[in-house]
Protein backbone atom coordinates (compact mmCIF):
# COMPACT_ATOMS: atom_id res chain seq x y z
CA UNK A 1 0.00 0.00 0.00
CA UNK A 2 1.33 3.73 -0.61
CA UNK A 3 1.90 6.11 1.48
CA UNK A 4 -0.85 8.34 0.31
CA UNK A 5 -3.28 5.87 0.60
CA UNK A 6 -2.33 4.59 4.36
CA UNK A 7 -2.80 8.23 5.80
CA UNK A 8 -6.20 8.92 3.80
CA UNK A 9 -7.11 5.35 5.03
CA UNK A 10 -6.66 6.65 8.51
CA UNK A 11 -7.67 10.14 7.70
CA UNK A 12 -11.33 8.57 6.80
CA UNK A 13 -11.32 6.96 10.11
CA UNK A 14 -10.48 9.81 11.78
CA UNK A 15 -13.37 12.24 9.50
CA UNK A 16 -16.25 8.98 11.12
CA UNK A 17 -15.36 9.63 14.50
CA UNK A 18 -18.08 11.61 16.05
CA UNK A 19 -17.26 15.23 17.79
CA UNK A 20 -19.84 17.53 19.67
CA UNK A 21 -21.21 20.36 18.01
CA UNK A 22 -23.03 23.67 19.62
CA UNK A 23 -25.51 23.91 17.16
CA UNK A 24 -26.06 28.09 16.00
CA UNK A 25 -29.68 27.45 14.77
CA UNK A 26 -32.57 24.66 14.88
CA UNK A 27 -31.57 22.07 12.24
CA UNK A 28 -33.37 19.24 10.59
CA UNK A 29 -31.83 16.69 8.28
CA UNK A 30 -32.73 13.76 7.12
CA UNK A 31 -30.55 11.71 4.31
CA UNK A 32 -30.19 8.32 3.63
CA UNK A 33 -27.55 7.33 6.59
CA UNK A 34 -27.99 10.98 8.32
CA UNK A 35 -30.58 12.17 10.75
CA UNK A 36 -30.40 15.35 12.59
CA UNK A 37 -32.83 17.02 14.59
CA UNK A 38 -31.49 19.81 16.90
CA UNK A 39 -32.58 23.13 18.48
CA UNK A 40 -30.31 26.47 18.84
CA UNK A 41 -27.95 26.11 21.39
CA UNK A 42 -27.99 22.32 21.97
CA UNK A 43 -24.69 20.19 21.77
CA UNK A 44 -24.66 16.84 20.19
CA UNK A 45 -21.90 14.57 18.83
CA UNK A 46 -22.39 13.72 15.22
CA UNK A 47 -19.64 12.38 12.49
CA UNK A 48 -16.61 14.71 12.22
CA UNK A 49 -16.98 15.15 8.38
CA UNK A 50 -20.64 16.54 8.79
CA UNK A 51 -19.61 18.78 11.97
CA UNK A 52 -16.85 19.63 8.80
CA UNK A 53 -19.73 20.84 6.46
CA UNK A 54 -22.06 22.49 9.17
CA UNK A 55 -19.02 24.47 10.29
CA UNK A 56 -18.39 25.52 7.15
CA UNK A 57 -21.97 27.08 6.63
CA UNK A 58 -21.48 28.82 10.15
CA UNK A 59 -24.22 26.45 11.18
CA UNK A 60 -22.69 24.38 13.90
CA UNK A 61 -19.36 25.10 16.11
CA UNK A 62 -17.56 22.20 16.53
CA UNK A 63 -16.51 21.62 20.45
CA UNK A 64 -13.08 20.02 19.55
CA UNK A 65 -9.83 19.39 21.61
CA UNK A 66 -7.91 22.85 21.08
CA UNK A 67 -4.49 21.65 18.91
CA UNK A 68 -2.70 24.72 19.66
CA UNK A 69 -2.30 23.45 23.22
CA UNK A 70 -1.59 19.95 22.03
CA UNK A 71 1.09 20.95 19.58
CA UNK A 72 2.67 23.49 22.34
CA UNK A 73 2.72 20.76 24.48
CA UNK A 74 4.32 17.95 21.82
CA UNK A 75 6.93 20.81 20.87
CA UNK A 76 7.99 20.81 24.58
CA UNK A 77 8.15 17.41 25.25
CA UNK A 78 9.86 17.13 22.31
CA UNK A 79 12.40 19.37 23.58
CA UNK A 80 13.27 17.83 26.54
CA UNK A 81 13.98 14.18 25.41
CA UNK A 82 17.67 13.57 23.89
CA UNK A 83 18.93 13.70 20.29
CA UNK A 84 17.83 9.46 19.92
CA UNK A 85 14.89 9.45 22.18
CA UNK A 86 11.16 10.79 20.39
CA UNK A 87 8.44 11.69 22.80
CA UNK A 88 5.31 10.02 21.74
CA UNK A 89 2.83 11.32 19.67
CA UNK A 90 -0.73 9.68 19.24
CA UNK A 91 -0.54 8.07 15.91
CA UNK A 92 -3.30 10.58 14.28
CA UNK A 93 -1.64 13.77 15.55
CA UNK A 94 -0.67 15.25 12.22
CA UNK A 95 -4.57 14.17 11.04
CA UNK A 96 -5.85 16.12 14.05
CA UNK A 97 -3.91 19.21 13.16
CA UNK A 98 -4.73 19.46 9.67
CA UNK A 99 -8.05 18.48 10.89
CA UNK A 100 -7.91 21.46 13.31
CA UNK A 101 -5.50 23.91 10.99
CA UNK A 102 -8.65 23.88 8.03
CA UNK A 103 -11.13 25.56 10.67
CA UNK A 104 -8.81 28.36 11.45
CA UNK A 105 -8.70 31.98 9.35
CA UNK A 106 -5.64 32.04 7.06
CA UNK A 107 -3.46 34.17 9.48
CA UNK A 108 -3.62 31.43 12.33
CA UNK A 109 -3.67 28.57 10.03
CA UNK A 110 0.25 30.35 9.36
CA UNK A 111 1.14 30.70 12.81
CA UNK A 112 0.28 26.97 13.80
CA UNK A 113 1.80 25.61 10.65
CA UNK A 114 5.04 27.78 11.77
CA UNK A 115 4.91 25.87 14.97
CA UNK A 116 4.20 22.46 13.25
CA UNK A 117 7.16 22.82 11.19
CA UNK A 118 9.57 23.30 13.83
CA UNK A 119 7.69 20.19 15.69
CA UNK A 120 8.13 17.95 12.22
CA UNK A 121 11.67 19.08 11.92
CA UNK A 122 12.51 18.34 15.01
CA UNK A 123 11.09 14.69 15.25
CA UNK A 124 12.51 14.04 11.50
CA UNK A 125 16.06 14.44 12.23
CA UNK A 126 15.62 11.93 15.35
CA UNK A 127 14.28 9.64 13.11
CA UNK A 128 16.93 9.99 10.36
CA UNK A 129 19.03 8.96 12.83
CA UNK A 130 17.12 6.19 14.56
CA UNK A 131 16.48 4.49 11.00
CA UNK A 132 19.75 4.91 10.20
CA UNK A 133 21.30 2.85 12.99
CA UNK A 134 18.13 0.35 13.57
CA UNK A 135 14.91 -1.54 12.53
CA UNK A 136 11.76 -0.26 14.42
CA UNK A 137 11.14 -1.54 17.74
CA UNK A 138 7.48 -2.27 19.06
CA UNK A 139 8.13 0.51 21.58
CA UNK A 140 9.24 3.25 19.30
CA UNK A 141 6.70 2.30 16.93
CA UNK A 142 4.04 3.34 19.84
CA UNK A 143 5.68 6.79 20.07
CA UNK A 144 5.44 7.66 16.46
CA UNK A 145 2.49 8.93 14.20
CA UNK A 146 0.96 6.80 10.90
CA UNK A 147 3.01 9.07 8.97
CA UNK A 148 6.54 9.02 10.98
CA UNK A 149 6.04 5.08 11.41
CA UNK A 150 6.26 5.56 6.68
CA UNK A 151 9.26 7.69 6.86
CA UNK A 152 11.37 5.53 9.64
CA UNK A 153 10.32 2.50 6.85
CA UNK A 154 11.41 4.43 3.85
CA UNK A 155 14.77 5.87 5.96
CA UNK A 156 15.25 2.23 7.22
CA UNK A 157 15.16 0.50 3.55
CA UNK A 158 17.11 3.49 1.66
CA UNK A 159 19.82 3.16 4.30
CA UNK A 160 20.32 -0.88 3.96
CA UNK A 161 19.97 -0.64 0.18
CA UNK A 162 22.86 2.58 0.55
CA UNK A 163 25.06 0.03 2.85
CA UNK A 164 24.56 -2.78 -0.07
CA UNK A 165 25.92 -0.70 -2.85
CA UNK A 166 29.13 0.46 -0.84
CA UNK A 167 29.97 -3.55 0.88
CA UNK A 168 27.84 -5.27 -1.05
CA UNK A 169 26.32 -7.96 1.02
CA UNK A 170 28.49 -8.24 3.46
CA UNK A 171 26.80 -5.63 5.89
Amino acid sequence: MKTAELVQIHAIGYRLQDVKVNFGFDLKIDALTVSIDAKQGEILSIPRWIADVLSSEKLVEVQDMDMVVALKQAIVKENVQGDFDLSTLESDFYIKINSFMKRLPQEDRDKIGSMLNSLIRKRQGKIIRLADSSKMTSELAKKLTIEERILFEQIYANSIEFKKQIFGDKK
